[in-house]
């Protein structure tokens, strides 16, 4: 099982992308998704955008792994 995480597309150039993971600028490859368009939200694993998600669904699953994060101690 892998885990992945939403992120939203800020930039493309080629088959890379920058997108915002819960605030924070990651560098992603595009690859699988070369169809990706600024401003949509895609699955990041292990520094590759696995899929295209609709915006409802990543703001839940962000939702989802804040609250995860609060969870955690420090």
């Amino acid at each position: 099982m892998c885990i992945g995480i939403p992120g939203k597309v800020k930039e493309i150039d080629g088959y890379q992308a920058t997108a915002d993971v819960m605030g924070t600028s990651v560098d992603v490859g595009i690859i699988f998704v070369p169809e990706v368009e600024i401003g949509q939200y895609v699955i990041i694993h292990a520094g590759q955008a696995m899929s295209i998600i609709d915006e409802e669904y990543a703001l839940q699953s962000l939702e989802e792994w804040r609250a995860l994060n609060d969870e955690i101690p420090r």
